[in-house]
């Protein structure tokens, strides 16, 4: 059996098949973003909202209050040491 006709090329097609190659020819990957490394004991300064029941219940054993938040928050998110 004999292959069907081919449809002659149109200038459209044309046009389509070197904007696919050009795309295909230029197209960049973009680079994965490096995933930063905690440094141990390295702190980073953010600003937080909290309930102010809550940042009364860790300030009422006086100074490290912070540090007992950052434990705190350390266990909840199961990274404790």
């Amino acid at each position: 059996m004999a292959s069907p006709p081919r449809r002659p090329r149109t200038l459209s097609d044309a046009k389509t098949e070197a904007e696919a190659a050009f795309k295909a020819a230029t197209k960049k990957e973009p680079e994965a973003v490096p995933k930063k490394t905690a440094i141990p004991g390295v702190k980073e300064l953010v600003s937080l909202r909290i309930d102010q029941d809550v940042l009364e219940h860790f300030q009422e054993d006086g100074p490290g209050w912070q540090d007992r938040i950052n434990a705190a928050l350390r266990k909840a998110a199961g990274m404790a040491d």
